[in-house]
């Protein structure tokens, strides 16, 4: 180890104040160019000054690659213990908490650097969208970056049931059935992911193969691609694109290197940290006669889970969710006025909107929600218009409502179609935090309302 890491040193110097480190130490050599020789097939020799400041790229991608690997590592030496059987699933998590060496650290590194990887993707998904690094010839890079983003929870929740406790047999009970509510295809869909009507043995054995190799080989395969597309449009997107005047390239090696391995050695000891002081939680052996009160799904569910309580199923489960979806896939080939690509929220009048639209939203839904719990339900002759009543009618009037709002954005405020798109997205992200945050800390038993110290 010392060998490289002294050639290292002397390679660094010039010629007049040392040897040369290839007559001494040819290994250490061979081993620089192949290392030299991996960071630059994922990054240009030169990147631009501009791109690799902070202001621009949080070193998100980077954190999330680092969190993958960590899920990767962790989880191949899981495998080792683990038993993906109703009978000794239980029984190998607590081997490998209680009687395995470090047992207990590696499976809280797994556990929190799932978690992490589920933020920092979501985050890095907001810093593209907010510097609009969508438009083209980025747009297929943010479609790639959206199917990762549902790989990475689909990782995390395939993992959920491993432990085969009831936190894990009973959240995954909840999120798969939110399934019946598909139209058509809901029952069969949810019967083919359980492996039958109910969770049971034929579950666990598919969730751990997705979770151990089909969905990891699917997100090396697009993390590859991902890439490579980044390194094809230039890196990081910057002011101005290609006519910014700023061309001030750098070497790569140290001056973007430098700073991802300062990201990199900042989020492992966070992580070794957090992993050191507290424990990834198990409760009871699952039990599927005994559901606990309240049956919450994964946090990351819980906003779907609490909109399930303020509208129809199906609108909750299917359609908000599609719309959504089906927006930001639409988004890079809609047509906007202006090439804002690289600015934060488009300009400084669209920092303002996105800012007024986030935090009236936060207020707007809690009050929502509050008076949706304060106020008698409305009462209808027939269950049959429940979908009418609680799905269409509000829908209509928020869809009436968002419209409204949109032009008069557009013609008595004259803001952009930029400006506004970004408004619309933060309108919907917010509601879904929001209802995220009732549902993990102020749901209690029988999933009232209740202060999160009263639970």
């Amino acid at each position: 180890m010392c060998k490289p890491l002294f050639a290292l040193f002397l390679h660094t110097m010039p010629a007049d104040k040392g040897p040369d480190d290839t007559t001494f130490f040819p290994e250490a050599v061979r081993t620089r160019k192949v290392f030299k020789d991996l960071i630059l097939h994922i990054h240009p020799t030169q990147v631009r000054k501009t791109s690799i400041r902070f202001s621009h790229t949080w070193g998100l991608g980077g954190m999330a690659l680092i969190l993958f690997l960590l899920q990767l590592f962790t989880g191949l030496m899981l495998r080792f213990v683990y038993e993906a059987s109703p009978e000794k699933a239980y029984e190998s998590i607590l081997s490998i908490q209680n009687q395995v060496f470090l047992g207990q650290f590696v499976r809280n590194i797994h556990h929190y650097s799932g978690m992490f990887m589920v933020v920092v993707t979501f985050l890095h998904m907001l810093r593209v969208f907010f510097t609009e690094a969508y438009r083209p010839p980025r747009h297929v890079n943010w479609i790639i970056g959206i199917a990762m983003m549902l790989l990475v929870v689909l990782s995390n929740f395939s993992g959920y049931l491993l432990p085969w406790d009831q936190l894990s047999f009973w959240a995954v009970t909840v999120a798969t059935g939110m399934l019946h509510y598909i139209p058509w295809i809901g029952d069969g869909l949810m019967e083919l992911i359980r492996g039958g009507p109910d969770i049971g043995p034929v579950t666990l054995v598919n969730f751990y193969n997705f979770h151990t190799a089909i969905l990891p080989l699917a997100m090396i395969i697009l993390m590859a691609y991902h890439f490579w597309k980044v390194r094809k449009v230039g890196g990081v997107v910057v002011p101005g694109g290609s006519a910014n005047p700023d061309k001030e390239y750098v070497p790569t090696i140290p001056n973007l290197v430098a700073k991802e391995l300062v990201v990199a050695l900042v989020l492992l000891a966070f992580v070794f940290l957090l992993s050191a002081l507290w424990d990834a939680p198990l409760q009871e052996r699952a039990n599927p006669s005994m559901s606990p009160n309240p049956a919450k799904a994964p946090w990351y569910f819980l906003g779907i889970q609490e909109l399930l309580m303020h509208f129809h199923p199906f609108f909750a489960a299917f359609v908000f969710p599609a719309i959504f979806l089906s927006a930001i896939i639409w988004l890079p080939y809609s047509k906007f006025e202006t090439n804002g690509g690289g600015i934060w929220f488009a300009s400084e009048r669209g920092k303002k909107l996105a800012l007024r639209t986030g935090v009236i939203t936060i207020f707007l839904m809690i009050i929502l929600v509050l008076l949706e719990e304060w106020i008698p339900e409305f009462a209808t002759e027939s269950s049959s218009w429940s979908w009418f009543f609680e799905g269409f009618l509000p829908s209509l009037v928020i869809f009436l409502v968002l419209v409204g709002w949109i032009v008069s954005l557009k013609r008595n405020f004259k803001y952009t179609r930029n400006e506004i798109a970004q408004g619309v997205f933060i309108l919907f992200t917010m509601s879904y935090v929001v209802l995220t945050i009732f549902g993990i800390w102020f749901r209690g038993q029988g999933m009232a309302l209740v202060w999160p110290w009263l639970r």
